[in-house]
């Protein structure tokens, strides 16, 4: 007995409650960055209002925030080594408190732009800290617990943001979209503050920053994100300011790729990718960007642009989804420590295909009920995608390195949403403009079920005032261009099925973690 009692596996550590109670803090503070995100994005038309903005500057309240917080993202590893996780998180917090009370205070365009960025630099950080962090205080026993949880979160917060930001609108007014983050960001800085005790800062770092290469990335990423933001509005690189951004991009790209290789401390590590798990996982982070602010994009755009809803029917219709996510969350969790992470990653894009792929028989007339299947299978989908590559990405790495990879995986996901919005655009454009013409050679004066048609519409706007042929022709036209639009969402859900049907198929190719590996506990 005594030599079975010597020979037996250590007992399952208990879970630190003070780290825990910390730690939820962090992730409170993560759902508040992420969900800035998008929060503005059903409200932008009354931010033009109160600020008397052009129709060309309001975007850049949703840009200025991208691009400043994509440049933050990857450059949180270094900052969080520097001053801890504990100052880093505590600066992020509050820094992003005061710029959400600054944003509710602007009176200008410039302004609201200004803090806009600023609330995205600063509070860009929390979201890489939380997951560093999850893989670093926590044993590989706990991530069914806290994998789920920063899962959860991570992909919840973007798909709620234009419900919540619509809800806020709607019953307030749109300084409540910034308002609404005081209380809580508050509480997330003190509670982080006398909580967090993960590591000790290392200033001496600072003695070999490599400021030339934060100068590089920022323009690098900057610009990405411009021209990924701006190119598919502004038909790419006929436009002055895109192509510039474009060859800034390009240069600064070559010069901050030699500075990671050669620096003798880089601003970011690439190192990681040597990982055949950690490059795969980014990649499937990738693609699942394109999944989770795509669709989230999408879904939207249809509802507004044919059915015509408001922001707050079409966050009511969209809510399902998180729903979802909230009741898969936990299941996900429990298999992911049972399963094979790559069984579930393929049931997850597997999902994903099957819902874009009921979606292209979409028309005019489908609503929430047509909805409801494709909107299960997104919401499930997410969660069990989310989980496993987290665990494959992060979950064996070592500490040591652990910081400055959870930048670059959390940077892989945001650009596969700036690249996967910028395809779609472009693809729901220019398969527009096709569809259109392909239309109007079929709508012609000879066709008789184009003349029939026109007839019973004049005959039933004949008793209306104006001319009623003059009224049945522009109702054809918006006809011929609903459907033009209805052909090319089609098109563009077809797309993304074919995408993660790959996706699924490509799950072998991501080598099986070792049960407990990586790098945790790190006190």
């Amino acid at each position: 007995m005594a030599a079975t009692a010597a020979t037996a596996a250590p007992a399952d550590p208990p879970l630190d409650r003070r780290r825990m109670v910390a730690f939820v803090c962090m992730v409170f503070g993560m759902f508040m960055a992420i969900l800035d995100i998008q929060i503005v994005s059903a409200s932008l038309a009354e931010i033009q209002a109160g600020l008397s903005a052009s129709a060309d500057e309001i975007p850049w309240v949703q840009t200025s925030y991208l691009i400043a917080e994509v440049i933050s993202i990857p450059l949180s590893g270094t900052l969080s080594r520097v001053l801890s996780t504990r100052w880093m998180f505590v600066i992020s917090a509050g820094g992003f408190t005061l710029m959400s009370l600054m944003c509710a205070a602007s009176s200008t365009i410039g302004e609201m732009i200004l803090w806009r960025a600023a609330q995205g630099f600063i509070g860009g950080g929390m979201i890489p800290t939380v997951f560093a962090s999850a893989f670093t205080i926590f044993p590989p026993s706990k991530r069914s617990i806290v994998s789920p949880m920063i899962g959860l979160v991570a992909t919840l917060a973007p798909t709620i943001g234009p419900t919540v930001g619509g809800y806020l609108t709607d019953l307030f007014n749109w300084h409540w979209l910034f308002l609404v983050n005081i209380v809580p960001g508050l509480f997330v800085t003190v509670s982080t503050y006398l909580l967090v005790d993960f590591d000790k800062p290392n200033l001496d770092l600072l003695k070999r920053f490599d400021w030339a290469g934060l100068v590089l990335m920022g323009a690098f990423l900057g610009c990405l994100e411009y021209v990924l933001e701006e190119g598919p509005t502004h038909d790419w690189f006929q436009e002055e300011a895109i192509f510039l951004a474009g060859i800034v991009c390009v240069a600064a790209g070559a010069g901050f790729f030699w500075r990671a290789f050669t620096a003798a401390q880089p601003i970011v590590d690439l190192r990681a990718f040597s990982d055949r798990n950690f490059a795969g996982g980014c990649l499937f982070s990738f693609v699942m960007g394109i999944g989770l602010y795509g669709l989230t994009y999408l879904y939207p755009v249809y509802l507004g642009r044919v059915r015509g809803y408001s922001a707050l029917q079409i966050g009511e219709t969209m809510f399902v989804s998180g729903l979802c996510m909230f009741a898969t969350a936990p299941i996900a969790g429990r298999l992911s420590g049972r399963v094979d992470p790559r069984i579930l990653m393929a049931l997850g894009f597997a999902g994903f295909a099957a819902g874009t792929w009921i979606v292209t028989g979409i028309t005019r007339d489908w609503d929430f009920a047509e909805l409801l299947l494709p909107q299960v299978l997104r919401g499930c989908s997410l969660m069990l995608c989310m989980i496993p590559i987290n665990n494959i990405a992060l979950g064996t790495l070592p500490p040591a390195r652990m910081k400055n990879a959870s930048g670059l995986y959390n940077l892989t996901r945001n650009l596969g949403g700036a690249v996967g919005l910028a395809l779609i655009n472009t693809a729901l454009n220019d398969r527009w403009d096709l569809h259109l013409a392909r239309l109007h050679e079929r709508f012609t004066w000879t066709n008789p079920m184009v003349l029939e048609r026109l007839d019973a519409l004049t005959r039933g706007f004949s008793g209306l005032a104006g001319n009623p042929d003059a009224m049945a022709l522009k109702a054809m036209m918006n006809t011929v261009r609903m459907q033009g639009l209805l052909m090319s969402f089609a098109d563009v859900f077809l797309l993304l099925t074919v995408l993660f049907a790959a996706m699924a198929c490509a799950t072998p190719l991501i080598r099986r973690p070792r049960p407990g590996g990586g790098g945790a506990g790190a006190h």
